[in-house]
């Protein structure tokens, strides 16, 4: 039911927008939500991303993605305010998403993000470092691959060049495209990098979780020490300061650039600003402040709401605020159960601790300042999104699980989405469903609308559910693709800097660095340990330290 009442919500743009705090697919029944505005502002509202396209009023669009973060650690979602002010403001701004999910780890959202499909669907449900430890082969019943010297090495594993990137799609409607951060797509053959996949600009680093202040990944599995991966247009770059730092510096200063050209130029090309941080993925050892009074993970998270602050500070102050979609979002769940309250579950477990993430969007005029939405959306449906915003066209070589949520995001209707598959056999998980309040998980039952913190598994309560869930995710798992042999390898085995042709030539500051790094790490391991964590076994997995 909608009421309509003598309100009306016009800023400076004179577009209406935007709806107030309303409940989604898992709490609907028997729940009426109330619209504050008027007949005429809702038929405006309705109409404004047609008319944004037919217009050519395109929104610019930042998307910044934190790692590691959870669900819990934002003020805004009940976490210690103090930390995250700039986070909580650009939450009073626009509206929290309250069921935005996500895979359960870096890689595979970072991939569902680019092709608007699930991880499984082009084997993303693996990341690349994935095919350099045992545990996780064993899995695919393969082995550590050995190059034509005999030396354990990498297999090599990226997001597949076939696929259409939300980076190409916005480049093919007139876009500017950047990414100030962490890629995590594929880290070696120049094809997989972010210019090889839809990116004008590139910045930061390539794999999945980079030392802050020497900007080195620790490890090279199979091989245990440490790789440069710091990058600006897919070249080294030697850069002192704090990476979470830096990637703000870069967003402000690309921020500053499009403006500038935009007032030199009346038909300037909007953009799309991935800002995907590190920050708070291990390893966390040295943070530049505030360890005076947190612990050096709360001081990374507040460099981070440091960092959004400045990004979201640099496109009001250059007057881009009316016509910028700002997104701050996170890759997967925090490593532990705390971190994630109330919600069970950690990052690479598909308990909703794991895939229910923070979301914000804020779009003057548009969306409806502190406002909440508890629709289903999962972060596949972004691509088709940012796609109808843009005007663009959102269909490549293959079929996109996204769907466009422009009315569900912007606008509070109900999400048509029903249905989100987080694994499907042969993945390194359990296979997952989320169907309507169900959610299959393995053999668990868990009904999300009354039991979010999945504390009952309700399975003997529902064989019907289960059987039928059962077979949506068989029916899913029969359309992943071969995986294909895996030949081609990382030589060499243990190069000084990711991708293949900057280690090639890589400059002597470069070595000299990494060599540095490498004369402080262990060069002996107890039988069985390894510097990174073992593959999840059942449904849970244990986080240790910082969880690199």
């Amino acid at each position: 039911m909608i009421q309509s009442l003598a309100h009306t919500w016009c800023p400076s743009t004179g577009l209406a927008g935007g709806l107030p705090t309303r409940r989604g697919a898992a709490s609907r029944r028997g729940t009426h939500f109330v619209v504050a505005i008027t007949f005429a502002a809702w038929t405006l509202a309705m109409a404004t991303p047609q008319l944004a396209a037919q217009t050519g009023a395109r929104p610019n669009i930042v998307f910044m993605l934190s790692d590691d973060m959870g669900w819990a650690e934002p003020g805004f979602n009940g976490g210690n305010a103090e930390l995250t002010p700039n986070m909580d403001r650009l939450a009073n701004q626009g509206v929290k998403l309250t069921q935005f999910y996500t895979h359960s780890v870096c890689a595979p959202s970072r991939g569902a993000l680019m092709t608007g499909r699930y991880a499984f669907r082009n084997w993303m449900d693996w990341r690349s470092e994935d095919f350099g430890k045992p545990s996780y082969l064993a899995k695919l019943g393969l082995t550590l691959a050995k190059n034509e010297r005999g030396e354990e090495t990498r297999r090599i594993h990226a997001l597949d060049t076939k696929e259409r990137t939300v980076a190409e799609v916005l480049s093919d409607a007139g876009y500017f495209t950047a990414i100030t951060g962490k890629w995590h797509c594929g880290e070696w053959l120049p094809e997989h990098l972010p210019m090889g996949q839809g990116f004008d600009h590139q910045y930061g680093h390539y794999a999945w979780g980079i030392d802050y202040n020497n900007y080195t990944i620790p490890h090279n599995a199979p091989a245990r020490y440490a790789v440069y991966d710091w990058h600006r247009n897919q070249q080294p770059i030697q850069e002192q300061g704090y990476t979470t730092d830096l990637i703000a510096n870069e967003a402000v200063r690309l921020v500053s650039e499009q403006a500038g050209q935009s007032s030199e130029r009346t038909t300037q090309p909007p953009f799309f600003l991935y800002v995907p941080f590190n920050a708070v993925h291990g390893p966390i050892e040295q943070v530049p402040r505030y360890t005076d009074k947190y612990t050096p993970r709360e001081a990374a998270l507040k460099c981070l709401d440091d960092a959004v602050g400045r990004i979201v500070d640099a496109v009001d102050q250059h007057g881009l605020k009316q016509t910028t979609l700002v997104i701050f979002a996170n890759d997967n769940g925090g490593l532990t159960e705390e971190m994630n309250r109330p919600y069970r579950g950690t990052k690479n477990t598909t308990f909703e601790g794991g895939v229910r993430v923070p979301c914000v969007v804020r779009w003057p005029g548009y969306i409806h300042p502190g406002s909440t939405n508890d629709e289903m959306i999962h972060i596949v449906d972004l691509l088709p999104t940012f796609a109808n915003l843009a005007g663009a066209d959102p269909t490549g070589p293959f079929p996109i699980d996204g769907i466009d949520m422009t009315e569900t995001m912007i606008h509070g209707k109900t999400s048509p989405r029903e249905e989100i598959i987080f694994e499907v056999s042969g993945s390194v998980r359990l296979p997952t469903i989320r169907s309507g309040d169900f959610k299959l998980m393995g053999d668990m039952l868990f009904n999300i609308a009354s039991d979010p913190s999945e504390t009952t598994d309700v399975a003997e309560q529902h064989p019907d559910v289960v059987a039928r869930l059962s077979a949506r995710l068989k029916q899913a798992a029969a359309e992943r693709p071969p995986l294909g042999e895996k030949t081609m390898l990382m030589d060499p085995p243990l190069p000084y800097v990711y991708g293949m042709q900057e280690n090639k030539s890589a400059p002597d500051w470069l070595i000299q660095a990494v060599n540095e790094v490498r004369k402080t790490q262990p060069t002996e391991w107890a039988p069985g340990t390894t510097p990174w964590p073992q593959a999840p076994q059942g449904a849970t997995i244990i986080y240790t330290g910082d969880g690199r």
